[in-house]
């Protein structure tokens, strides 16, 4: 039964049908999300219990050390901005005219009543270096082949211990997420859709995020405008500029 193993396992192998290596499925999943910078502008529509909201916002980000966004709509969030410097997050709310801190614990909670902690927006280093892989094997999303891979978390400073994740195999961009607490309880779920062109990446346009732990229906977030690798003024990452 070995040999007879090891002949099918050669045969496949070339063949061209040998599993393909998790990290290096990983890599280019990061050649595609990942970028020096970006600016984006986007909608998001907060699916709640009994009603919906949408806001719209734009962004700067230099790599996962910098980030700063600006609410644009609706009124009652306009001019609410945010600015991420290394690990540290800064809120300025122009209703109170104050700039708070975001710290420990609270980067758990919700941003703007969304799906999404301020964890999971402030954290964009890149795949590969928070996480091991591993290819569990291949399914069908929405009629495109992917590869299933589990990640574990090599980094102790992170909101996820583990994922699944279902990676377009023509494409390598992520067309689903499952996220994980240590103890194996589904924290959170993460479809894509929309996969465009842009330049020499492919990325998802929309996204919806389901906080499994709470009520609703999820957050659909949409990129309605984004460019990479731009020139961005240094004078936006700074506490001056929240308040401009």
């Amino acid at each position: 039964m070995k040999t007879f193993t090891t002949i099918v396992t050669l045969f496949l192998a070339l063949a061209g049908f040998a599993a393909p290596d998790a990290n290096e499925i990983l890599d280019k999943v990061d050649q595609n999300l990942s970028s020096e910078n970006r600016v984006m502008e986007s909608t998001i529509t907060i699916h709640g219990k009994r009603n919906s909201r949408t806001m719209t916002s734009r962004s700067y980000a230099v790599g996962n050390e910098k980030a700063f966004t600006e609410y644009l709509s609706p009124a009652r969030d306009a001019g609410t901005k945010m600015l991420k410097l290394d690990d540290q997050l800064w809120i300025y709310s122009p209703g109170t005219d104050r700039t708070i801190q975001i710290s420990g614990h609270m980067l758990r909670q919700s941003v703007m009543g969304s799906d999404l902690s301020y964890e999971d927006m402030m954290d964009d280093r890149k795949l590969t270096d928070m996480y091991d892989a591993k290819v569990l094997g291949e399914e069908q999303i929405d009629g495109r082949n992917a590869y299933l891979i589990e990640l574990t978390a090599k980094t102790s400073d992170i909101a996820y211990h583990s994922q699944k994740m279902w990676v377009d195999a023509e494409r390598f961009v992520p067309l689903k997420q499952e996220m994980y607490a240590k103890s194996g309880q589904l924290l959170k779920r993460l479809e894509m859709r929309e996969v465009a062109k842009i330049g020499s990446r492919w990325f998802p346009k929309t996204m919806i995020y389901k906080d499994m732990l709470k009520q609703g229906d999820g957050t659909e977030y949409t990129v309605t405008k984004i460019e990479f690798d731009v020139e961005i003024p240094e004078y936006i990452f700074s506490k001056a500029a929240l308040k401009q």
